[in-house]
């Protein structure tokens, strides 16, 4: 090969490079059950033309100043565990979904992981080990089981903020233990501050933006709304040269939907369907064909299709209800 056509070839690798991935990833977020699941549970995914799914196995903390991380126990359910993990990833690698290893945090109650910090020094250092022996313990196993991404963690601002150097350490170790790619789910509000975007493949948001304070929002509502947020998305992305991945997007079928997309109040239960699919269908025409778009995870995905969501159902899930068709049909584009 002359010298003219190795530029020409080096020149075309460059150029996809900058581009990144040639398909968007159209993930869904599958919800950790009770038992084990089979082709059943993983063939509506390949009917929505989904390509990835985001498994996701939980540790536990008491409350936000508590050191502690319990994980992988038997009192926990099958698929939030190490085992179900296997498993999970086994049945849906044989239906060729790609997998992202997404462990995260429960603070009992409820209450929000992003307020996770510590009284003092020594119970610092003890949830550093801690986070440390649960999140390198996934990934060791996000190597085994091949898993396309991993995700560090999700929408811990306190416990980055305060101890940045620990963080720093933390993907260093993470690195020599999995060589796939790597991201870290920060919360709508945080993704602008977070400190090792560098040292991540994707920057990676929780896209719980509000978009439009209407109780039934529009398409036209919505996709001013996401101006402003688009534009700061964007800037940051071409500042690291990173695409976006929205690790986690979706909203609840209520009333006010776009409102504040992250309020999972238990007293909002007027169903609304058409508010749902107009901020859904506002989030895809709004990012969908951007190049530093990645692509993204809807939240969330029940393993038993057939009797999740519906038209009376007010939670995130898109089963059977009319904004799922529209995810087939955008996920059904490359």
């Amino acid at each position: 090969m002359n010298a003219f056509k190795l530029l020409i070839v080096f020149l075309l690798l460059s150029f996809q490079s900058c581009k990144g991935q040639t398909e968007k990833i159209k993930g869904i977020s599958f919800v950790a059950s009770r038992e084990s699941i089979t082709h059943t549970h993983t063939n509506p995914l390949v009917a929505i033309n989904a390509n990835y799914a985001a498994i996701m196995p939980f540790g536990f903390i008491r409350d936000l100043s508590h050191p502690e991380i319990l994980f992988n126990t038997n009192r926990q359910w099958f698929g939030e565990t190490e085992a179900g993990v296997k498993q999970y990833s086994k049945v849906l690698s044989d239906q060729k979904i790609k997998v992202m290893l997404k462990p995260q945090i429960w603070v009992w109650h409820g209450l929000f992981t992003g307020n996770i910090a510590m009284k003092g020094e020594e119970h610092w250092k003890q949830l550093e080990d801690s986070y440390s022996k649960f999140i390198l313990s996934y990934a060791e196993l996000a190597k085994q089981i091949n898993a396309d991404i991993f995700c560090i963690g999700t929408e811990l601002e306190q416990f980055i903020m305060n101890r940045p150097d620990y963080w720093k350490h933390l993907i260093v170790e993470i690195k020599k233990r999995y060589d796939g790619k790597l991201t870290y789910a920060a919360n709508w509000d945080e993704f602008k501050r977070v400190p090792f975007w560098d040292a991540m493949d994707y920057i990676g948001v929780d896209a719980y933006f509000p978009v439009s304070d209407s109780r039934t929002p529009s398409l036209e509502a919505c996709l001013e709304g996401w101006k402003q947020h688009k534009s700061e998305i964007s800037n940051l992305s071409r500042k690291y040269g990173k695409l976006v991945l929205f690790t986690e997007f979706g909203y609840r079928s209520v009333d006010y939907a776009a409102k504040e997309p992250w309020n999972s109040d238990r007293g909002m239960t007027q169903v609304n369907l058409v508010g749902q699919r107009n901020a859904t269908q506002a989030l895809f025409e709004a990012f969908w064909e951007e190049d530093w778009f990645a692509g993204g995870f809807v939240w969330k995905w029940h393993h038993n299709h057939e009797t999740a969501g519906g038209d009376n159902n007010t939670q995130f899930t898109p089963q059977n209800k009319p904004v799922e068709a529209l995810i087939k049909s955008y996920f059904s584009k490359s």
